[in-house]
């Protein structure tokens, strides 16, 4: 009985997967593969294989590996800045959510082992003659960044808190470690004391 349910659950798992758009299977395979493998260790050729799909209905959804990237990008961004300001929502005082947006970067560490930074990540793989790609990454730190500064409304302060995230995400993934996130927090406590 319990093999004819785990077959018919196996089934229905597979049905449901077909059922998806060729575009969202692509795009949702292109985002798995990406954050994990990389931009130059994952083909085309595997995400066609993996999402199920035709060579044809590759390139009638994305002109290029590049075009699906940037929808990639584009994806990782909402993802990650829709988890951040649910995670820092309980927050009540600008302190507090500041030093929870470095708990967050934990939390992010220990769900995703230490992956790091899909842009950086990407931006480090991808040569600069690809510039919409480049363009992209940019931009969506910019917004990071922007939001530091309108939360926090002093440059300065801003810029020190926003380079202090940034390189959190870079040790961490490269010592695999939150010991310098931790850290950061110490920091941060001291910096942002007299903040409204």
């Amino acid at each position: 009985m319990n093999r004819l349910v785990c077959s018919f659950f196996i089934y229905i798992c597979y049905k449901s997967y077909k059922m998806h758009p060729p575009r969202e299977r692509i795009l949702n395979t292109a985002y798995t593969l990406f954050h994990k493998q990389g931009y130059n260790n994952t083909g085309i050729n595997q995400i066609i294989m993996e999402a199920n799909v035709s060579k044809a209905s590759f390139y009638a959804h994305f002109k290029s590996k590049d075009d699906l990237c940037i929808e990639f990008l584009n994806k990782r961004f909402d993802y990650w800045v829709s988890e951040l300001e649910n995670f820092t929502k309980p927050t009540s005082s600008l302190q507090e959510k500041i030093l929870s947006s470095f708990d967050f970067l934990m939390y992010m560490n220990e769900k995703e082992n230490f992956r790091g930074c899909s842009f950086l990540n990407l931006l480090s793989e991808v040569p600069e003659e690809k510039l919409a790609i480049h363009t992209t990454i940019r931009d969506q730190k910019k917004k990071l960044r922007d939001a530091f500064d309108i939360e926090i409304k002093d440059e300065i302060l801003s810029a020190h808190i926003y380079l202090l995230f940034e390189s959190s995400i870079i040790t961490s993934q490269l010592y695999r470690s939150n010991e310098l996130i931790v850290k950061s927090k110490t920091i941060l406590i001291d910096i942002i004391k007299n903040l409204n």
